[in-house]
């Protein structure tokens, strides 16, 4: 493909599988706009609380900081489709009862709050699951540009679905507009059986159980340097940018005096810069790179809480929005591409878990805190003390610089030796103990260490829960690379997670060895 189509959003436009799973999301997109909307209207005007219109936005993305990960895990493990559909049905059923409760007007803050919190845990269940089967309808080479689709579907969502949603809150009230979002769950239901995940390819070695895979995610963004960057910097910008997010709706009726249609507008002016901005991102990003494009849209989100905090012209705040919206469409874009095309297919739905964990857990968070800020401060010392914030989250760039992962470091490899034992043991017996042998040529150490020390990430990141590189004082040539793992089926999912970037490391390291020289590698299991 060539340089200029793989910038183009409309390259994954063309596969259609990809096509009808976009059109599904941005309807279902849809819906959930115009269900958050509606839930923050109706709380300031039943309460006209800054505090609770906050924790709104933390009931519907607090389930993401709680489930996402455990959610990624079951994506990567099982049924994708029967998990989404059974996701899908429970959220579709949990709003048909908050449309009824509010329609019928016995519903309060508590009921609001709770079917609020039990929608978002649906949409944390599915969306690893989702974010994958997504993936998996395009090539690699056109990933980002499926990501910007995706996001420019959430963003129009997010432009359409306030506005939407406040002319049928104006005209009928909060109960019609769940209603009418009863229909977006539906067609996602419908596309999911048209459009079904592609089934996990067949494996010999056992399924990882929920903790294990779960331990296992985590070791991987710990152990990993392009993807624990990735997650550190997603986490500072969403916990700084929430601020603008959980106090729009307060900044509608108290700074600029506007009502239910008006805060749609508010919402509407975000979602129309995140989209004017996904028109032109893979360009632009291409162009700038990763680091000034972040670096960048912080500095114009910061300006942005700052107009909404100490302008009261709405023309203004409307403007700025639009930039803002912009903004945040580029860096959060940016910081999920980065993470999806930096896992191997073994975690991937576990590493857009993490990244939705980072962004939308210190987004709920992030609300919650700016909310009670707001209450003790007032309005405009939040949104101010938010952007001094955002401002300062551009130190973690030299510490956590951002890259995207190269091909070789996710595709997977094949072992350097045929694995060798008398008697199999039981795939829960453990721990495992590996050492690998090798003879190092004279004068060839301390570049031989430097070499198999790089090891230490690759080994811990797939698996190993301790490593070491040891010398033998009985032959200084002669060193062992020793590492534990839990389990000899964690062992078995080791060896078969190593990448071809691993294997270019395992490469240089034999190349300080004495000629002729096996490595030889051996294993140990633990007695009970």
């Amino acid at each position: 493909m060539t340089s200029a189509a793989s910038h183009s959003l409309w390259s994954p436009l063309r596969f259609p599988a990809f096509r009808g799973l976009w059109a599904s999301s941005a309807v279902y997109f849809i819906g959930n706009a115009m269900q958050s909307m509606a839930a923050s209207w109706l709380m300031v005007e039943m309460t006209g609380s800054s505090f609770l219109a906050a924790l709104v936005q933390t009931a519907v993305f607090l389930p993401m900081f709680l489930l996402s990960l455990p959610s990624g895990v079951l994506a990567d493990t099982t049924d994708r489709r029967r998990l989404i559909l059974s996701a899908l049905a429970v959220q579709a059923a949990t709003v048909v009862v908050l449309a009824l409760l509010l329609l019928a007007g016995v519903a309060g803050p508590g009921t609001l709050l709770f079917f609020t919190f039990v929608a978002g845990c649906c949409t944390a269940l599915f969306s690893p699951a989702w974010n994958s089967t997504v993936a998996d309808t395009v090539p690699r080479e056109d990933m980002p540009q499926a990501i910007t689709a995706m996001s420019i579907a959430w963003n129009t969502a997010r432009a359409l679905g306030p506005a939407m949603a406040g002319v049928v809150f104006a005209a009928w009230g909060a109960g019609w507009v769940f209603a009418i979002a009863v229909g977006s769950l539906l067609v996602m239901m419908q596309a999911i059986r048209r459009w079904p995940p592609r089934p996990h390819p067949q494996s010999r070695l056992p399924a990882e159980r929920l903790w294990g895979g779960t331990l296992s995610g985590l070791r991987f963004a710990r152990h990993s340097k392009i993807v624990l960057a990735q997650l550190l910097r997603t986490m500072a910008y969403s916990a700084s940018g929430s601020a603008l997010w959980a106090l729009l709706p307060v900044i509608g009726q108290r700074q600029l005096g506007l009502g239910a249609a008006g805060f749609g507008l508010l919402m509407a002016c975000l979602g129309t810069g995140a989209v004017a901005a996904g028109l032109v991102l893979g360009k632009v990003r291409a162009r700038i790179g990763l680091e000034a494009l972040v670096s960048i849209s912080c500095v114009v989100f910061a300006v942005v809480m700052a107009v909404a905090a100490l302008v009261r012209i709405p023309i203004v705040v409307y403007a700025a929005l639009v930039f803002g919206g912009a903004a945040w469409m580029a860096v959060m874009s940016t910081f999920n591409t980065a993470t999806q095309t930096s896992a191997p297919p073994w975690v991937r739905s576990r590493a857009a878990a993490l990244h939705t964990l980072s962004a939308l857990g210190s987004f709920a968070f992030g609300s919650a805190f700016w909310g009670a800020v707001s209450g003790v401060a007032g309005l405009p010392v939040a949104l101010c003390v938010a952007s001094v914030s955002m401002l300062g989250g551009l130190l973690l760039v030299r510490p956590f610089p951002l890259r995207m992962g190269e091909q070789h470091e996710v595709t997977p490899g094949t072992p350097w030796e045929e694995l060798f034992v008398v008697a199999e043991p039981r795939p829960e017996d453990g721990p495992v103990s590996v050492e690998i042998g090798y003879r190092v040529r004279d004068g060839a150490s301390p570049a031989f260490l430097d070499a198999v020390t790089q090891l230490r990430a690759p080994r811990r990141r797939d698996g190993a829960t301790l490593w070491r590189i040891y010398r033998d004082l009985g032959d200084n040539s002669r060193y062992v690379e020793r590492f534990i793992v839990t389990s000899w089926a964690d062992y078995l999912h080791q060896r078969a997670r190593a990448t071809e970037a691993d294997q270019a490391l395992e490469t240089r390291v034999r190349e300080f060895l004495v000629a002729g020289e096996p490595v030889t590698v051996q294993h140990y299991i633990a007695e009970r």
